[in-house]
């Protein structure tokens, strides 16, 4: 019996959604060439496959009927970025977002820019 189909992305399949990302609307193609530019060299089949597996999980969405068909993100950045973070809270930290900033602020100090903003983050949300 097969595996049922994961609704997670794989590092591949997050790396072709930051494209969409940046550009909104995209062709495989312009994807395969950004991925390039960016240093990752798939192929063309690849990425045409990601784009295929990802269009089938729901994070893309075909815009046109003709070829080359364009594709843009059906999930935006904030959505997909929060469940993934919601998801490692759950299972690596067992919900315990105070584990999550410990084991965050371990690796280094927070520059002056980055203590700003969580403190403004903290004024904003009083108990």
């Amino acid at each position: 019996m097969a595996r049922p189909a994961a609704k997670e992305l794989t590092q591949r399949e997050l790396e072709v959604m930051h494209v969409f990302w940046s550009r909104g609307e995209s062709t495989v193609a312009e994807t395969r060439d950004q991925l390039a530019a960016a240093g990752r060299d798939l192929a063309y089949t690849t990425v045409a496959t990601l784009v295929r597996i990802l269009a089938e999980k729901g994070f893309l969405k075909q815009t046109n009927a003709e070829r080359p068909f364009q594709y843009r993100p059906a999930r935006s950045y904030e959505d997909v970025s929060r469940s993934i973070l919601g998801d490692l809270v759950d299972r690596v930290f067992r919900g315990s977002r105070e584990q999550l900033l410990v084991r965050l602020l371990e690796q280094r100090r927070l520059t002056a820019k980055e203590r700003a903003v969580l403190e403004a983050i903290l004024r904003e949300k009083k108990p």
